[in-house]
């Protein structure tokens, strides 16, 4: 599997890891396919805590200038 760009979203990824994990699951893939999916599940794992994390600090950003704001 190539290397995932970062235009994909998180809702993109999250589902991506869904359906790989349901496959696992229920033994959809062959062994000898198993390391590839599990590092493709990584490499989205990373890009979804990537975006969580930057997401909270906007979020955290955008109230901490409401709050400066407020108190001027």
């Amino acid at each position: 599997m190539s290397k995932i760009k970062d235009k994909i979203t998180y809702k993109e990824a999250m589902s991506e890891i869904k359906i790989t994990v349901a496959k696992i699951e229920s033994e959809e893939i062959e062994i000898d396919e198993l390391s590839t999916h599990v590092q493709r599940v990584g490499e989205l794992i990373k890009i979804c805590k990537k975006k969580l994390y930057e997401t909270e600090n906007d979020v955290m950003a955008i109230l901490n200038e409401i709050q400066t704001d407020n108190q001027a």
